[in-house]
């Protein structure tokens, strides 16, 4: 397991009107510049196997925690937290260190994050590479109404949408146990419960699988969210029908090289046509869940960087 004295000292950074709190490490592999991103219920923390590795390989590596995370702005509107405000922010950090562009890196919402900065700003990426959320298809009608009509109300991000301060309230009463249920590994696949999955884990006295972390560093992610609250982070999910607005008018294929690791007993769906959206993307499984850079950060280590090594800026 993972000292978290070891981890990056952080950086208050100003991005336009907010700040983000950033971890960064190998300043002097200045001018080759990474940037990893975070998803949903996580913090930069979660990057912790890949850094070390990273800057051992060249990289100068950015790792912020994004707006409503950890020490960074949590803005009060919800409109603040839409793909807009998200790429926005990444763009004024590669501005803040010099950068034309940069290698962007996501896990989950931070893969979706990703995936949109390489549509909305598709100069400042040079590479792309995305953990367990492949790259969304727009389609035809917004995607909450989409997950409404198919996956019904109690599905968590319909849920977030449609009972805004419910599933919120739970988590933040329930943080420490939340976490603690839900970031697991090796769990059986079993049919889905009634209700709403994520208040259910913050209820649940037992959970699932074997525990991702130790105490010190599960303890690093309940801390951050005892102090925000999970409103901040949750009012990203918020944006999704907005978010599928912005993007009306961007070129909907991703052009640049890119890297799509999946796991095998990930519940994400795959993207069966992936390649159709992201015709230059390699695709690699591996065998573990959900938080992929987590399970498995020597394979994932190992990929990325055989990768990053083989395919030019």
């Amino acid at each position: 397991m993972f000292d978290p004295s070891n981890f990056p000292a952080p950086t208050m950074i100003p991005v336009g009107d907010v700040h983000l709190e950033v971890f960064e490490a190998g300043r002097e592999n200045a001018g080759n510049p990474i940037v990893l991103c975070h998803g949903w219920p996580e913090h930069a923390f979660s990057w912790r196997h890949q850094i070390a590795p990273l800057v051992a390989a060249g990289f100068h590596v950015l790792v912020p925690n994004q707006r409503g995370y950890g020490n960074s702005s949590c803005p009060r509107e919800v409109t603040a937290y839409d793909l807009a405000h998200l790429t926005g922010d990444l763009v004024a950090l590669l501005d803040h260190y010099g950068y034309a562009d940069a290698t962007f890196v996501g896990h989950d919402w931070g893969a979706f994050v990703v995936w949109g900065l390489t549509l909305l700003h598709p100069a400042r990426v040079n590479r792309v590479v995305a953990m367990s959320l492949p790259y969304q298809e727009r389609g035809e009608r917004p995607w909450i109404e989409v997950m409404e009509a198919f996956l019904g109300g109690d599905f968590y991000m319909v849920h977030f949408n449609r009972q805004p301060g419910v599933a919120d309230a739970i988590l933040d009463r329930h943080a420490t146990r939340f976490l603690g249920n839900l970031y697991r590994r090796n769990v059986p696949v079993r049919a889905p419960e009634p209700g709403m999955a994520m208040i259910n884990l913050a209820q649940a006295d037992t959970a699932l699988g074997e525990p991702l972390m130790s105490e010190p560093e599960l303890a690093v992610f309940a801390e951050a969210f005892h102090a925000t609250g999970f409103t901040p982070s949750i009012n990203w999910y918020r944006n999704l029908d907005r978010n599928w607005h912005l993007l009306a008018d961007a070129d909907p294929i991703i052009h640049q090289p890119a890297l799509m690791i999946y796991g095998d007993r990930d519940p994400i769906q795959r993207a069966p046509n992936l390649e159709q959206f992201v015709p230059n993307v390699e695709v690699v499984s591996l065998d573990c869940g959900h938080w992929i850079q987590q399970e498995q950060p020597n394979a994932v280590n190992d990929v990325l960087l055989t990768w990053l090594r083989g395919v030019p800026e």
